[in-house]
């Protein structure tokens, strides 16, 4: 179905702790998930169409910390679907994991799913904002009960030195015969950040990418974006962006 996608720009969403320190866009349209555990943004940033794909990441030893935030969100969309009337997709833009440790309420959020959804119609969406909880509510039919399919797309890691790069060059791929900008952004919820300046074995993966990108670039050349617990940088360029 196709759905009458909103400019997620004239919502608080761009000041979510994943576009948050991003450059400024005028336009902001959610697409997605055409790769897995991976999202897509349609954006216009000074006048220029672009394509925005998102991957949230943490490690694998601290799934715990995701696995228990997910077991509430999943309490609360289950709630919510047994007062909801029709099918409805609920996609999760980003979540704080950290921030939302003992201050998320389930039954808080359950009753903003039931508020929202008694506003849309079939083929319509809207965003869902609860505390640094962002997602896409969207109808797909009207039905005289109530189901909701709850969406995550959050991979978990081994710390090995070529996983970032595998995981940026496989996104990359995706898109390497764009005809437009395209940024990816790697949001990074470890305690302990898989980008790490002092490994030399990683640096190394990450030139070899650099140096190809640089070399096969035509028009627009990528940025990629990586944000963790150190702040926000530019891999290709290296500029520190918070």
């Amino acid at each position: 179905m196709a759905f009458q996608a909103i400019n997620l720009v004239a919502t608080e969403f761009p000041t979510s702790n994943l576009f948050n320190y991003l450059p400024k866009f005028e336009e902001i349209y959610y697409q997605g998930n055409p790769i897995d555990r991976v999202q897509l943004f349609r954006a216009v940033r000074e006048g220029q169409a672009c394509q925005l794909l998102a991957v949230t990441i943490i490690r694998k030893d601290e799934d715990f910390l995701w696995e228990s935030t997910k077991d509430l969100l999943v309490r609360a969309v289950k709630d919510a679907a047994s007062v909801m009337r029709g099918v409805y997709t609920f996609d999760l833009l980003t979540f704080d994991v950290h921030k939302e440790t003992e201050l998320f309420n389930p039954r808080e959020l359950t009753q903003v799913l039931m508020n929202t959804s008694l506003k849309l119609k079939a083929g319509e969406q809207a965003l869902i904002k609860y505390s640094s909880v962002y997602g896409m509510l969207q109808k797909m039919v009207d039905e005289s009960w109530g189901k909701v399919v709850l969406k995550t797309a959050v991979e978990l890691f081994n710390d090995k030195p070529n996983f970032l790069f595998a995981l940026v060059s496989r996104i990359l791929k995706t898109v390497e015969f764009a005809h437009e900008p395209v940024m990816v952004l790697v949001n990074d919820l470890s305690t302990w950040p898989l980008h790490d300046p002092r490994n030399e074995q990683q640096k190394a993966f990450l030139d070899g990418l650099i140096a190809r990108q640089a070399k096969n670039a035509i028009g627009f050349p990528p940025e990629v974006y990586i944000q963790d617990q150190n702040g926000v940088r530019e891999l290709f360029s290296g500029t520190i962006v918070h």
